[in-house]
């Protein structure tokens, strides 16, 4: 299946990943030296710059698992919302590939699928090994947050 443009991972200037990596590298060495309340505006501002939702936690993981190289691609492509079922199962078959482009199709996963633990959907279930994407599509959907 074709995706429609805006699912797929657009390009990004060289030029605009080696500002907002600097902006990266600066606001996580402000949690670093000053803590979350000092990092905290400088957050905002990257992310009304930016039209994602970064949080302090993000910038405080840049020395950690996720890195400053994915935070910094994953802000200079734009927010996804809105997909359909039939999308939703096309990018679970290109996550199951493993590409370069892995994480764009996860986040954009994120967004459409509301299920708080997908990546074990993706990755740990057995509709995987059937590669039966519209299964784990399905299972997502299905949930329904429990109301405390």
């Amino acid at each position: 299946m074709d995706l429609r443009a805006d699912l797929l991972p657009p390009p990004v200037p060289a030029e605009r990943l080696a500002e907002l990596a600097a902006v990266v590298a600066a606001i996580a060495d402000l949690v670093l030296t000053g803590g979350p309340a000092a990092a905290q505006p400088a957050v905002d501002a990257f992310n009304r710059g930016t039209g994602h939702g970064c949080t302090v936690a993000d910038f405080a993981a840049c020395d950690g698992g996720r890195g400053a190289d994915a935070l910094t691609r994953e802000a200079a492509r734009p927010a996804v919302r809105g997909t359909s079922r039939a999308e939703a199962a096309e990018l679970v078959r290109r996550v199951w590939v493993a590409g370069p482009d892995t994480d764009w199709y996860l986040r954009v996963l994120r967004t459409a699928l509301p299920h708080p633990h997908l990546l074990d959907l993706l990755f740990h279930s057995p509709a995987r090994h059937a590669a039966a994407a519209e299964d784990v599509v399905d299972t997502a959907l299905a949930y329904r947050p429990i109301a405390l």
